[in-house]
């Protein structure tokens, strides 16, 4: 494989294309599996270039799979060493360091778990602003709040090199499964260039315009996420206390207009007590606390939301911050059983 150059096979060419008169350029998404049924692309889009990736943790181990099954040069780096060894054996190449990563990358990708890692490892000491330069580029794809991301793009943009919020929606499974949807904004030169690697991870991407746009609107969908989940732990339980079945819930739910593969998907497991992880509860409450104080800024009030949180903050207390977020349920059994023994 040549090092200057490789074809990342998923991608179709209509990502380079100008956006559709009939969609805002901000608000252009590309589905890629559009392009390829209606076989436009003439099989792909060639990138030029070597990516690394930063973080390889439930997310970002499988998107760094994923860029690497599609035929990309890829490096990586993990806090934990050990957690990169999938990943080498499948090909890719290792630096000990951010700085290293993205000294001996042309696009650097970044996935950590909370604002004070991804700050961290973009421009603390050994961090990759101290190997990037002009000409290079950094996709940070973790969920932070808008300053957190405004703070990492000027230590970036300093070095001469280009900068790029991606956060994404969705967990484990459409990471594994190149599904993800990218909510990006910043430099858009960086978001064409990098357009065939999010295709090959993701099945649409949204630009969003100035670096924050981002960041906030992962807020708001995680912010809608976590509250829905909350309430749907409730009708679990509720539907149980009345003598109702709650497997029939989920089915009756997931034929009706408030249909949503969350719920086909959790709800089963969540009915025998079981949170096999795919979005860590403790990442669903530092989304909220982040949505609270984003609604904070612009004096937004957000009560339902702010009621999720404090159930995400009693199970984490509880030991689950680690267990899937949809084990929120616990935290509201506990309450009814604190209240029963009142």
């Amino acid at each position: 494989m040549a090092a200057a150059a490789f074809l990342c096979a998923r991608a179709a060419a209509a990502a380079l294309r100008p956006p559709s008169r009939g969609l805002p350029r901000r608000l252009l998404a590309s589905r890629v599996a559009a392009a390829s049924a209606s076989g436009e692309g003439g099989g792909g889009v060639e990138f030029q270039g070597t990516v690394g990736f930063l973080g390889l943790g439930i997310m970002g181990a499988p998107m760094a799979s994923n860029l690497i099954k599609a035929g990309c040069d890829v490096t990586v780096w993990n806090r934990t060493k050990s957690k990169c060894d999938p990943l080498l054996s499948l090909g890719a190449k290792y630096e000990p360091s951010p700085a290293q990563v993205a000294l001996s990358c042309d696009v650097t990708f970044a996935m950590l778990a909370d604002p004070e890692s991804a700050a961290e490892v973009a421009c603390g000491a050994g961090g990759a602003a101290e190997g990037l330069a002009p000409g290079k580029g950094y996709v940070d794809v973790s969920t932070v709040d808008g300053a957190t991301s405004k703070l990492i793009a000027e230590h970036i943009t300093s070095t001469g090199a280009s900068f790029l919020e991606a956060p994404v929606s969705g967990s484990k499974k459409p990471a594994e499964d190149g599904l993800l949807i990218f909510l990006t904004a910043g430099d858009e030169s960086l978001y064409k260039r990098v357009a065939p690697l999010l295709d090959v991870m993701g099945k649409s991407r949204f630009y969003l315009g100035d670096v924050g746009n981002g960041a906030a609107m992962k807020l708001v969908v995680n912010m809608v996420m976590g509250s829905m989940m909350v309430s749907f732990s409730e009708g679990l339980l509720l539907s149980e206390k009345v003598g109702l079945d709650p497997n029939t819930l989920v089915e009756v739910i997931s034929q009706g207009a408030i249909s949503a593969p969350m719920f086909s998907l959790k709800g089963p497991s969540m009915v025998k007590a079981a949170y096999p992880t795919a979005f860590p509860l403790q990442h669903q409450q530092k989304d909220l606390r982040l949505a609270l104080a984003l609604a904070e800024s612009v004096s937004q009030s957000i009560p339902t939301v702010a009621a999720a949180n404090e159930l995400y903050k009693t199970a984490k207390s509880l030991g689950l911050a680690d267990h899937d977020f949809s084990a929120v349920i616990e935290a509201l059994k506990a309450k009814v059983q604190s209240s029963q023994q009142q």
